[in-house]
């Protein structure tokens, strides 16, 4: 779970950022925002759209995509773990890295000084300049590691 003042120091950051840049902090946009921020399972825009609703019935589905859209431009939430059609998104703007399990597609945040330090290959800085590593680490959860070998167990050959 996500500390309360965490939640509220990224509002607070958005907020700034919209100040900043002229853009207008909207109760929905800030509703999103909180959605997000309070969330560790890195939501996709319709399961963001289902819980704002709750606390917003009017918010259209428009709205959600537009500001998602703004507020991954402005640097306050990064796109992660697109799986197939669904874009998935993280408001944990700190430096850190994810695994994502291949098939239940849950997405887990890690962090590795290793990992930070990644050495940029030649090929990659003669492209242009890196500003950062992100890494994605992608394999089968746990779970769904112990529902395969019990269902092996139960048929005697693998799902």
């Amino acid at each position: 779970m996500i500390p309360k003042q965490q939640i509220e120091k990224r509002v607070a950051d958005f907020l700034e950022i919209c100040r900043r840049q002229g853009v207008k902090a909207t109760h929905q946009r800030t509703e999103i925002l909180r959605e997000l921020a309070g969330s560790e399972e890195h939501p996709d825009a319709e399961t963001i759209l289902t819980r704002v609703r709750q606390r917003v019935p009017a918010i259209s589905v428009d709205t959600i995509y537009r500001t998602l859209r703004l507020l991954e431009d402005s640097g306050v939430i990064a796109r992660v773990g697109s799986m197939r059609d669904r874009a998935r998104f993280d408001a944990n703007t700190d430096r850190h890295h994810h695994f994502v399990c291949t098939e239940c597609e849950m997405i887990g945040e890690f962090y590795s000084d290793a990992m930070d330090q990644f050495p940029v290959p030649q090929e990659v800085s003669e492209m242009g300049s890196v500003e950062g590593v992100y890494v994605e680490l992608r394999g089968i959860c746990r779970k769904c590691k112990q529902k395969a070998m019990k269902t092996e167990g139960r048929t005697g050959e693998k799902p």
